[in-house]
């Protein structure tokens, strides 16, 4: 079983046989470090999954980048808004590192909903799945202070900080770069 399989087992409850026909409408990309799985302004027609390796998704505000976020293993990546109502993309997503993906296309994705009764209801819980990390996002932002932030991050993906330039770390964080610094400075001491 591979990682797609695991989270839709996981956080699905997906019967095999369904399992297996989701999946069959994956098919398997590598991107080399450095390469776009999307582009800002074009549409997003597919929606990827992270096998292995690490994804940027960014855009750049006047003259700096803004890091949403940083997928790894185990996580999708898509501009949700253009991949569900064709708009043009918003964000650019980046490989970092090599990266093994599993990928649907946007018709593909659309057929589903055919070979699977229950696709709706399935649709609906990544939908909803995604929105509550989105809100936990912006919760973390509102109450949090940066210091705070900071420690849930690394807490909970401590390898990122070897694996990621610091630079984008800190503006997911919602931090400079050089609070970041003096926070990682503060714990070592």
């Amino acid at each position: 079983m591979n990682e797609l399989e695991k989270y839709i087992q996981t956080y699905f409850g997906v019967d095999k046989d369904d399992l297996t026909k989701i999946s069959s409408f994956f098919y398997p990309i590598t991107l080399k470090k450095g390469d776009y799985f999307l582009k800002k302004g074009m549409y997003a027609d597919r929606l990827g999954f992270v096998q292995s390796g690490i994804l940027r998704e960014f855009v750049f505000v006047e003259d700096r980048e803004v890091t949403k976020w940083i997928s790894t293993k185990g996580y999708f990546v898509v501009d949700l808004s253009s991949f569900v109502f064709q708009q043009t993309a918003r964000w650019n997503i980046q490989a970092l590192t090599d990266c093994e993906l599993y990928v649907i296309d946007r018709k593909d994705y659309q057929k589903i909903g055919q070979v699977i009764p229950r696709w709706t209801e399935l649709e609906k819980l990544f939908i909803a799945k995604c929105f509550t990390v989105l809100e936990d996002r912006v919760l973390q932002h509102l109450s949090m202070t940066a210091e705070e932030r900071y420690l849930q991050l690394f807490n909970f993906n401590r390898e990122l900080f070897n694996l990621v330039p610091l630079q984008y770390l800190a503006s997911m964080l919602g931090m400079t770069p050089e609070t970041l610094s003096r926070l990682r400075k503060k714990m070592v001491n």
